[in-house]
């Protein structure tokens, strides 16, 4: 089993350099292409700072990613292991601050810009609403102004004909009243009627910068990005002076100005008909204009002030933003795009896991807890058996060696028995044998 893996890990060393390799070449290259994307001049000088940079970190990423599966799988102790798996961790920190988010400008940079502008069109749109609906919104009044002034006009008409008023049918004092009255009313609104064709011209200006805004955000293929955002921004200002422009055509001060006037410029004239039963009746009806024209003038003064009271719609500004600074803007929209960018640079940490779990395996097999005699290779069956017999062997020497002993110990012995016949033993011993003949 652990040589099983050892061949396995031998046969996978060069895909895996190659893996680690083609990874950090790709992680270079979309590196490149968001440096590129940052820096404004397309000189050379820019371009070559865009390659050493990207190269730079295709290097790291491929040095740190080499070490760690080197020297990772390889650590036994539990605080090697945790040391490295903290510099693993800074390491991981480092490559997504120097490359990760330039991948993800790269590769969702357009559409985080067009996401900006898409954002700014919505908001742009959203004032210019606002800032219409606080220029109309006197024209609600005007239903109100348009009701009162027909009142006096036909108060003063039913006095002039009939004297439904004073009883006495004519022109005079009571009609003139009335009449200023309703002609007053009838000014405050034919100046809000005429308020409404300048502000559906201003806000007919603005949809039309809108519409351009909303083409230039949807120009995709067509134009380049960087083009497109600047006359997004040439659009928004535009539209920022049509928005001015509303605010400023509301009525609503003029109209609560007007009614405030309504009723302190108010001019009590004295009975036409002096201290007689008319003049006393036309005294009756002047107070009871003064009344009326009083509460028309609240009123009106009122409604003008909860339409000043509205909050006023401030410009918005549009800034124009990189498309690294849009990824990071607007992180929560492309998720997917960061995956990808900070996958590229973080697979290879899989492959570091991969080899601690064999090189853990092989450890434990090797330990001699779990030898099994079918993984023995040729060669270290060829070692074993050469280390046996050499056991062997000097098992098979202490005996010999012990009766070579033995028998000069009985030699010695002899000779110091029988010392008186010693050329006889040695003739004994030493004479040859004869061929055919008998032994010695």
């Amino acid at each position: 089993m652990a040589q099983e893996l050892r061949r396995n890990l031998r046969a996978l060393e060069t895909t895996t350099s190659a893996t680690l390799a083609i990874m950090a070449t790709g992680s270079g290259y979309w590196t490149y292409l968001g440096v590129k994307g940052l820096l404004d001049d397309n000189g050379l000088t820019s371009l070559g700072g865009a390659v050493i940079y990207s190269v730079a970190v295709s290097v790291a990423i491929y040095a740190f990613w080499t070490y760690l599966m080197r020297f990772l799988p390889a650590m036994t102790g539990g605080g090697s292991r945790l040391a490295l798996f903290l510099a693993m961790g800074l390491g991981c920190i480092g490559i997504v601050a120097m490359s990760s988010w330039l991948n993800a400008a790269a590769l969702a940079g357009s559409a985080a810009i067009e996401q900006h502008l898409a954002e700014a069109t919505e908001e742009y749109q959203s004032r210019l609403e606002a800032a219409n609906e606080n220029a109309l919104a006197a024209q609600t009044l005007l239903p109100d102004l348009e009701l009162a002034a027909a009142r006096f006009a036909d108060l003063a008409a039913s006095e002039e004909t009939s004297g439904s008023l004073t009883g006495s049918a004519g022109h005079g004092t009571i009609v003139a009243l009335l009449t200023q009255t309703s002609r007053q009313l009838a000014d405050l609104a034919e100046r809000i009627r005429d308020s409404r064709d300048q502000v559906e011209d201003l806000y007919e200006r603005g949809s039309q910068h809108l519409v351009a805004m909303r083409r230039l955000t949807g120009n995709v293929g067509q134009r380049p990005i960087d083009e497109r955002a600047v006359a997004f921004a040439d659009e928004a200002v535009a539209l920022v002076g049509v928005i001015t422009a509303l605010q400023q055509s509301s009525v609503a001060p003029a109209v609560k100005r007007a009614a405030d006037d309504l009723a302190e410029t108010f001019v009590r004239p004295a009975p036409s008909g002096g201290a007689s039963d008319l003049g006393q009746r036309q005294e009756a009806v002047i107070e009871s204009v003064a009344d009326s024209v009083e509460q028309t003038s609240v009123a009106l003064s009122r409604a003008a002030g909860e339409i000043l009271d509205r909050p006023a719609v401030l410009p918005f500004r549009f800034t124009p933003v990189s498309s690294a600074e849009a990824v990071l803007l607007y992180a929560d929209d492309f998720v997917p795009s960061w995956a990808g960018a900070i996958a590229i640079d973080m697979m290879p940490a899989v492959l570091v896991l991969v080899l601690m779990v064999v090189h853990g395996v092989i450890r434990q097999r090797e330990s001699g807890s779990d030898l099994d005699g079918r993984t023995l290779t040729v060669a270290e069956l060829t070692g074993a058996l050469a280390a046996l017999e050499r056991i062997q062997g000097s098992h098979a020497l202490r005996p010999a060696a012990a009766a070579t002993e033995a028998a000069s110990d009985d030699a010695s012995a002899a000779g110091r028995d029988g010392a008186a016949e010693p050329s006889a033993s040695v003739t004994a011993i030493h004479r040859p044998r004869q061929p055919g003949g008998p032994a010695a």
